[in-house]
């Protein structure tokens, strides 16, 4: 049985370095990326209409929640929320049986 729990941790920390991994190759790729595009805006136009920040926001935004998941971030849930909330669903499960057998 200890061996399948260390199995899984195994696992999980594996995945885990995974999805750092892929976000540090998204994150080399989308500068070099930006980068090239912020380049050829300039050749094309000197910058009059900095259109590669378009690009670069929007790239950005999957970037960021990337990070989010990679990092697994949540400032606004915490990181006992998901705990506390099954907690509080059985309870209230618990008292609703109860109540509906009295």
């Amino acid at each position: 049985m200890d061996f399948e729990n260390n199995d899984n941790k195994y696992y999980r920390a594996k995945k885990r370095v995974a999805e750092i991994k892929k976000f540090y190759t998204s994150l080399m790729f989308y500068i070099v990326f930006i980068c090239a595009l912020a380049g050829l805006n300039y050749y094309v136009n000197e910058l009059r209409n900095p259109w590669f920040l378009w690009a670069a926001f929007g790239w950005g935004i999957g970037i960021f929640f990337q990070a989010v998941k990679a990092f697994k971030w949540t400032p606004f849930i915490g990181k006992n929320w998901e705990e506390r909330k099954l907690k509080q669903f059985l309870e209230e499960e618990e008292n609703s049986n109860k109540n509906n057998w009295t």
